[in-house]
């Protein structure tokens, strides 16, 4: 194959880009943290959004932009953002996004239809470990009664009487979804000592850690024998609201929901009721259907939940993880062999 045109046109150190540049000679890699905005924290992939291009340096960016083959990152990766990336490059063959859930602004821009024509891959995977740790922080904070701790501590109360706290060894918990990050928390999960119950879709093979394994369409019968639910889910036609007010009514009375998939998987408004009249005991979410978390939801105020502003994948090694993967995907792309992550008209998610 001949030279490969590469651009960084997301945020990245400069190390990363050099990663990047000397993992093949073939590979022409156009890094020019200059003419990118400049990141306000680690990872962050977007940039500054207030920053702007002056008309000779945008003459340079669109230039770079026409030669380009393969691209690390979107600058704008929301579906306004992959259309307009879309028509700047028509040389363009493989995009490595930055988020795991790329492919929903991708379906959201009208571009399932592309996929064919050119690679776009996903950062799953990426985003397993710290996302998983979350979900374990989740079902640990309301076993140890976290919120009820540090109620006690802003008031200073010491309780007349020690209330026991349950343990996460023995309880059940059910993670919808067995990609990258469900078989991660299923790891941690397994080593609390839970039972580990694990919804797919579609037939695999067993997954390590997993003692069960079932079909999405057998959620409603596993929902009344479990302490807890973790949502690993991407968003598409078949998960949105998987989790409704006849799932949720279903649970254990008093059983945690920890979500680190996508928002709209679970009916907020059912999920807000289920929360008010103790059939969910506690939930702790990183992921909303609207996003940010609008100042009326009921959610910042009910007691029993914990929010993360969709900040819990963020890790100092974040771009190090993204940068291997993309180098992974160019020598596949070189080597005219199957893209990791790769969404396909069939399966874009």
């Amino acid at each position: 194959m001949a030279t490969v045109d590469v651009l960084i046109a997301s945020p990245l150190p400069v190390a990363l880009g050099e990663r990047v540049a000397a993992a093949d000679p073939r590979l022409r890699v156009h890094h020019d943290p200059t003419l990118l905005p400049p990141a306000r924290w680690p990872a962050d992939h977007a940039g500054d959004p207030a920053w702007r291009r002056d008309p000779a340096r945008e003459g340079e960016w669109q230039a770079l932009l026409a030669r380009a083959e393969a691209l690390y990152g979107v600058p704008d990766e929301s579906p306004d953002g992959f259309r307009a990336i879309l028509a700047a490059c028509p040389r363009l063959r493989f995009i490595q996004a930055t988020s795991a859930g790329a492919g929903q602004q991708v379906r959201a821009a009208g571009l399932v239809g592309e996929l064919d024509r050119v690679a776009i891959a996903t950062a799953a995977g990426v985003h397993a470990a710290p996302l998983a740790e979350f979900a374990l922080f989740g079902l640990l904070a309301f076993s140890r009664d976290v919120l009820g701790l540090e109620r006690d501590r802003a008031s200073r109360t010491w309780p007349s009487h020690r209330t026991p706290h349950r343990e996460l060894r023995g309880q059940s918990v059910l993670v919808l979804g067995l990609g990258g990050i469900g078989r991660e928390v299923a790891r941690l999960a397994d080593g609390f000592g839970m039972h580990v119950l694990g919804v797919r879709h579609g037939a695999g093979e067993p997954v390590p850690h997993v003692a069960e394994q079932h079909p999405t369409s057998a959620l409603g019968d596993l929902l009344p024998r479990v302490d807890a639910v973790v949502v690993t889910l991407p968003l598409t036609d078949e998960t949105e609201c998987l989790l409704d007010a006849g799932m949720l009514e279903r649970l254990k009375p008093g059983a945690v929901v920890v979500n680190v998939g996508r928002g709209a998987v679970i009916d907020e408004a059912a999920l807000v009721d289920a929360l008010r009249g103790g059939r969910v005991g506690g939930a702790a979410l990183d992921v909303f259907a609207t996003e940010p978390l609008p100042p009326d939801s009921p959610l910042w105020t009910l007691p029993n939940v914990l929010i993360s502003p969709h900040s819990a994948a963020v890790s100092p090694y974040e771009d190090d993880r993204i940068a291997d993967l993309f180098v992974e995907n160019l020598r596949r792309l070189l080597a005219d062999e199957p893209i990791l992550n790769r969404l396909t008209p069939a399966r874009p998610y």
